[in-house]
């Protein structure tokens, strides 16, 4: 999933989006409501989690913006104020869910995957296969056939979006907004260097290639 934090305590926007990461998920973080509202206008997030109390636009008016404009990204709003009245003013502010500090991480990312459930079933599947490939996303394991095949953090994101697109062909362009998160110029050749490294891990040994180059266009995998 893609995660948009708005946070303005920048250690724990830190501290989520890195218990987030460490999930698989990509994660893009702004520090006040104003930068919030524009990056959640701009880009296609699965979640937003939203603090209440922020600097230049509070989190509920940022929340109650974007509703007006008929966005229905899951929104987690996160807030001291606990009291009764509090979590009605942000779940009627468009709110999905009301989070009150101090939580549990744990407790956040469950109700984070609760609300992508919600919005995508297929987003928080556990095992991923094509062919004989497979992927357990709760153990980070990867078998193809009875080999089990050591991949990086990165070649795992990558795989898994791979596998989750199988059968299409998938551009530059989305695996840096999906797995590389904006982080490279589109003109680097980070993604030939991985996408060489996982051919030579999951085709390379067998018989049949799964990972193909479409010429002009992206790659694609498939049996």
């Amino acid at each position: 999933m893609r995660i948009l934090i708005v946070e303005d305590d920048r250690e724990v926007a830190g501290n989520i989006a890195k218990m987030l990461r460490e999930s698989g998920h990509v994660v893009d973080m702004a520090h006040d409501g104003e930068d919030g509202l524009a990056m959640a206008r701009d880009g296609a997030f699965d979640v937003l989690i939203v603090d209440r109390m922020m600097p230049r636009r509070d989190g509920l008016s940022m929340v109650s913006i974007l509703r007006e404009e008929g966005d229905k990204t899951p929104v987690l709003v996160l807030s001291a104020l606990g009291e009764v009245d509090d979590r009605v003013a942000g779940l009627t502010a468009g709110g999905d869910d009301y989070l009150v500090k101090p939580y549990a991480p744990s407790e956040l990312k469950a109700r984070v995957d609760a609300l992508a459930r919600r919005r995508d079933p297929e987003a928080l599947k556990t095992r991923l296969q094509v062919g004989d490939l497979e992927m357990d996303l709760l153990a980070r394991t990867v078998k193809r056939g009875e080999e089990t095949i050591q991949l990086q953090p990165r070649e795992f994101r990558l795989l898994e979006f791979l596998m989750r697109h199988a059968g299409q062909v998938v551009t530059r362009t989305m695996l840096l907004e999906k797995v590389w998160d904006y982080h490279f110029d589109p003109q680097t050749n980070v993604i030939d260097v991985h996408i060489s490294r996982l051919r030579s891990k999951i085709d390379k040994p067998f018989d049949t290639s799964m990972l193909h180059t479409v010429r002009g266009a992206g790659y694609r995998l498939s049996n």
